[in-house]
């Protein structure tokens, strides 16, 4: 079960597996602009990475990220944006390895977001030993739309 980082003849896997993830949780409406996202993940300034999890060579999940700072440590971290493992092949350890990946990546933070009420996955987080993080509210400021 192989990770590896992705690469531009990926891009059409990744916008997949985003839009397969937007369906799992409700959103049918999502559909995104493979060169646009091929820009910012493989153009001259990229804005994000992305981890490819594979089983005999099939794309099976994936774990979009970007990097972050923290000033309080002094050091980069990870934000990870958004994971994704096909239901075909979960309980599988992929995951897992994954984030294990991320860990790798860097002696700084590796920072998510969660749905409030997911119960597995936050069972999941805290079997790896990642905590929620107490007195944090996460806010959003989204441009003006004309």
């Amino acid at each position: 079960m192989p990770v590896r980082d992705a690469a531009a003849a990926d891009t059409e896997e990744i916008c997949a597996l985003i839009e397969e993830h937007a369906r799992y949780e409700g959103n049918d409406e999502l559909k995104l602009d493979r060169a646009e996202m091929a820009g910012h993940l493989f153009g001259p300034e990229p804005k994000a990475w992305v981890l490819i999890a594979e089983v005999d060579g099939a794309v099976a999940g994936m774990a979009f990220c970007s990097w972050n700072f923290s000033t309080w440590e002094a050091r980069p971290g990870i934000w990870l944006d958004d994971i994704f493992v096909r239901p075909r092949y979960r309980r599988h350890g992929l995951g897992r390895e994954l984030l294990a990946e991320l860990r790798r990546r860097t002696t700084g933070r590796v920072e998510w977001e969660m749905q409030q009420g997911n119960e597995r996955a936050a069972a999941f987080y805290a079997g790896l030993g990642a905590e929620p993080v107490p007195g944090w509210i996460r806010y959003r400021w989204r441009p003006e739309l004309p």
